[in-house]
C-alpha cells in the first residue's frame, strides 16, 4: 500500500509569467447546460478585476481538444464551462505539454462530478472569486490505453448505457436519458464476463469494472476512498449485472455502503486491465470509448485546478 501513496514525479509547468493575467474560457454554445449571460458576467467581473479575457464558444467537436493542444494555447487560466466531457477534452489536449495554465471550471452540462468533488462554484461571482484567488490545487488523472479521464473508465453495462444514449435525448432529458436507455438495455442484454489484472496479482473475473480516480461516481454516491487530487486509482468489480444483482448494487452504491456489497470489490491498484474473451464497451468519464481491453495506469503529470 505504501508504493501507491509515494509521491510521483510532477513534471507539469504552468505557463510563462507573461501570460499570467490572460483568461480563455471555452465553452459549446449547442450544449444542453449553456448559459450566455453567466459567461459574460464572468467575462465582466474578471475584466474588472485586471483579467484580459476571451470567451470562445466552439463551432464544431473536438474543439477544446485542439485548442488545448495548441501551441498557440498561451492563456494563464482556461476556463472550461462545462460538464465533465468538456473538462476531458481539455485534459486531453494538454496531456503531453510541458507547458500548462492553470485549469478552471464554471460547471454546467449532464454531468459534474467533478465540480462536486472539489466543491467547485457554480455562481459566477463565486467563479470569478475562486479564479481571482489563484489557489490550485494538483488534479490527478488516469490513462486508459493513454487517453486520460478524470473521473472513470469502466467496461461493462454502464458503458453500453453510455453507446446507446441518443445524443438528442441526452441533450433534452440530461441525466434521465441514461436511466431510460439503462431500462431498455438491462430488460434484454446478457452480459459478458470481463477479466481484471492489478499489478500483477491474480486475475478477478466479474460481469462490470471500473477504474476510479473520483471518490464519486454517477453523482453524489460515494464508490471509493481518496478523490481526483489524491494520487491513487481504484478497482470496482462487481461479480454480477443481472437485474436483480443490479438493483441490489445501486441501493448499496447509494447508501455509501458499495464496497461491502456481496459480489463487490473495491482495490487500490498502479496498473490495471481489463480484459474480456469477447469485445465489453468501454467508457471514459461518460463519453463512449470503444471496447476491451483496457490498459489503466495514473499519468505520471498533474494539472494545476483552481478550487476553493
Amino acid at each position: 500500500m505504501n508504493d501507491l501513496l509515494q509521491t510521483a514525479p510532477d513534471t507539469t509547468r504552468t505557463g510563462p509569467p507573461s501570460a499570467a493575467g490572460t483568461v480563455l474560457i471555452m465553452a459549446n454554445p449547442t450544449s444542453g447546460g449553456y448559459n450566455g449571460p453567466k459567461l459574460q458576467d464572468l467575462k465582466k467581473q474578471l475584466e474588472a478585476a485586471g483579467r484580459h479575457v476571451e470567451l470562445r464558444l466552439t463551432t464544431h467537436a473536438g474543439e477544446i481538444g485542439e485548442v488545448c493542444a495548441s501551441a498557440d494555447l498561451t492563456a494563464g487560466t482556461l476556463i472550461i464551462a462545462g460538464g465533465d466531457g468538456s473538462v476531458n477534452e481539455a485534459l486531453t489536449g494538454l496531456h503531453g505539454k510541458d507547458f500548462v495554465p492553470n485549469l478552471a471550471v464554471a460547471p454546467s452540462g449532464t454531468a459534474n462530478v467533478l465540480a462536486l468533488e472539489l466543491g467547485l462554484p457554480h455562481k459566477a461571482n463565486d467563479i470569478a472569486a475562486t479564479i481571482l484567488n489563484q489557489k490550485t490545487r494538483p488534479l490527478h488523472y488516469g490513462l486508459a490505453n493513454g487517453r486520460p479521464f478524470v473521473l472513470m473508465a469502466s467496461a461493462g453495462f454502464d458503458a453500453e448505457v453510455v453507446h446507446a444514449v441518443p445524443l438528442a435525448l441526452k441533450r433534452k432529458l440530461k441525466k434521465l436519458a441514461y436511466v431510460i436507455t439503462a431500462f431498455k438495455i438491462g430488460l434484454k442484454r446478457k452480459g459478458t464476463p470481463v477479466t481484471v489484472s492489478l499489478d500483477g496479482a491474480d486475475p478477478i473475473d466479474g460481469k462490470f469494472a471500473v477504474a476510479s480516480n473520483a471518490r464519486h461516481y454517477g453523482g453524489p454516491f460515494v464508490i471509493c476512498p481518496g478523490g481526483v487530487t489524491d494520487q491513487r486509482l481504484h478497482m470496482l468489480v462487481l461479480e454480477r449485472d443481472d437485474p436483480w444483482s443490479s438493483i441490489r448494487y445501486s441501493i448499496a452504491l447509494m447508501l455509501g455502503r458499495i464496497h461491502k456489497a456481496k459480489g463487490a470489490t473495491v482495490h487500490p491498484f498502479n496498473k490495471a486491465v481489463i480484459s474480456s474473451q469477447t469485445p465489453v464497451a468501454a467508457q471514459v468519464d461518460g463519453d463512449p470509448f470503444g471496447v476491451t481491453p483496457l490498459e489503466i495506469r495514473l499519468a505520471d503529470k498533474t494539472v494545476p485546478i483552481l478550487a476553493p
